[in-house]
């Protein structure tokens, strides 16, 4: 077979599905097909998945999306894979253990937004200890360290039979090929491996009570641990191979978390992630902004090393609540029910809807901005991740009045989206003061995908946005790594900049600049009002 003529795969579990995409080696999509996964939800912020039903939904994926192309088995010269950042809880033979109160083995996996462990970061982050420097100072409950803690306190049998806890991609790989081998994406941003030491630090999970995980040399949450884009262990096994109707050995790469496929997919762009911010704006938002030499910032996550692209350093940041909370703002609105019928009616979502019903009623996106006058949301609806690191953090909304109408409910959208661009501006300026320059931001994610977002987003955080021809970024991402573990391109930075082509750049308008500065200063303050109103 020909060298042009190989595919490479990408593999993305969300929070709602799973999805596969086949491509060439331009970086074209050819295919991709798409599965819902269940999400449980109960009481006490509680959120689960199933591992045996996202593994199902992979194979199924990458069978559709082989079909769809038309290409055979052995043209796939590598797999990559990508996921949420969630603890994947499996017995000493590999099979899945209750997480919950339901006691239903098929509910092993505790999701990111899972918040059941707040109490447990809190005490972890009371310890002051020097690992959580890496963390911008403080762990989150969304980490896999207080996770471990509140299984370890609240269902201690199923914490002492586990064999294997892994972060969900790794969990992949482990099953595709059979080697424990751990990301050092995925242990380094959520489990506080210090990639930089290539250590893990015992002192640390002997202060917060994690001590038998270091007495036991790490076994159960990794002792080898791998660059992104490296081969793992022999590629696909016998039984992985047949479940994906792919090749025996087909190789497979240590793969990472969703929103650093999404930077790895994007930020190779122009001129390259050291001078571009990724943002990945879907569900939630994250930023990740790459270095050469360890910046520390101040409620943003990192420095971590080696953790989107091998060899450098990277900060993260973002909030928790990004489109969801663009879908909170509005559902509260008197309108909501007229306009969700008008959406489904027109065939596409509702912040789709509004977004064109803004558009409608201006000259050029940069104008709509004036729809909001008077209107200010904070959308902080599941805390501050940056740069506050304020779990408790809630949404504030000053300016409504009677309205009930859909022009409101439109003003209020563009207010929401203009908050989201602030809470950007902030983590910007934050990263600043420490010292990391960003020149422009590379934008992927499904709530980012309008032309109008994505210039208000341009003109309220005062950078220009790009975005790249991929349709699919975050697929992209993770196939790259497929590309490097084929032996398709000699490093993840190779790759990055011959897969990811340059589609269209929004600049910030000069025009509103004052307009959006103001607003900046009103949102800093709501932001501050808000922070003291929870002490009364």
């Amino acid at each position: 077979m020909n060298h042009d003529s190989r595919t490479i795969i990408g593999v993305d579990v969300g929070s709602g599905s799973v999805r596969a995409g086949i491509f060439d080696l331009n970086g074209t999509l050819l295919a991709h097909a798409t599965r819902p996964i269940t999400l449980w939800r109960e009481a006490g912020h509680v959120v689960e998945q199933s591992s045996r039903e996202i593994w199902q939904a992979v194979c199924q994926c990458i069978k559709e999306s082989v079909a769809s192309a038309g290409v055979v088995p052995a043209s796939v010269a590598g797999i990559g894979f990508d996921a949420t950042c969630s603890l994947v809880v499996l017995d000493a033979d590999g099979k899945p253990l209750p997480v919950g109160p339901s006691e239903d083995p098929d509910r092993n996996v505790i999701v990111w937004m899972d918040h059941r462990a707040t109490e447990q970061a809190e005490r972890i982050n009371q310890t002051g200890h020097p690992v959580l420097q890496y963390v911008g100072g403080k762990i989150s409950p969304e980490m896999e360290t207080p996770k471990l803690l509140w299984l370890k306190e609240h269902r201690r049998k199923i914490y002492d039979r586990a064999g294997q806890f892994f972060d969900l991609a790794d969990f992949l790989t482990w099953r595709a090929t059979g080697d424990l081998a751990r990301s050092t994406c995925t242990v380094t941003c959520k489990w506080t491996y210090l990639a930089h030491e290539k250590r893990w630090d015992p002192d640390y999970f002997r202060t917060i009570g994690l001590e038998d995980l270091a007495g036991d040399d790490f076994v159960r949450i990794g002792q080898r641990i791998l660059e992104p884009g490296t081969p793992c262990g022999n590629g696909l096994t016998l039984e992985a191979a047949d479940e994906m109707g792919l090749q025996v050995g087909t190789p497979v790469a240590i793969g990472m978390i969703d929103a650093h496929a999404g930077g790895i997919g994007t930020a190779g762009v122009d001129r390259g992630a050291l001078h571009n911010m990724a943002w990945v704006f879907g569900t939630s938002a994250c930023t990740m902004m790459s270095t050469e030499k360890p910046v520390f910032v101040p409620g943003v996550w990192g420095p971590y090393y080696s953790a989107m692209v091998p060899g450098l350093w990277l900060n993260e940041g973002g909030q928790s609540a990004a489109g969801a909370a663009i879908d909170q703002l509005i559902a509260f609105h008197p309108a909501a029910a007229e306009a969700r019928d008008l959406a489904k009616a027109a065939g596409v979502p509702l912040p789709v809807f509004l977004a064109d019903l803004a558009m409608k009623s201006v000259d050029s996106p940069s104008q709509a901005v004036a729809l909001a006058q008077g209107l200010h949301v904070v959308p902080e609806f599941l805390g501050n991740r940056a740069p506050f690191a304020d779990p408790h953090a809630r949404a504030a909304i000053a300016g409504l009045g009677m309205e009930r109408n859909l022009d409101n409910l439109v003003a209020l959208y563009v207010a929401g989206l203009c908050g989201i661009g602030y809470g950007l501006r902030q983590i910007l300026d934050t990263q600043r003061e420490n010292g990391i320059k960003t020149e422009k931001i590379a934008i992927s994610g499904g709530a980012g995908q309008n032309p109008l977002v994505r210039q208000l987003l341009a003109d309220a955080c005062g950078l220009p946005i790009l975005t790249t021809a991929s349709s699919e970024p975050v697929l992209l991402g993770s196939a790259i790594l497929g590309a490097v573990a084929g032996k398709m391109s000699p490093s993840v930075r190779d790759a990055m900049a011959r897969f990811t082509v340059l589609d269209k750049q929004y600049d910030p308008d000069a025009a509103q600049d004052g307009v959006h500065q103001q607003r900046y200063e009103a949102y800093k303050l709501l932001q501050q009002t808000a922070r003291k109103l929870r002490e009364y």
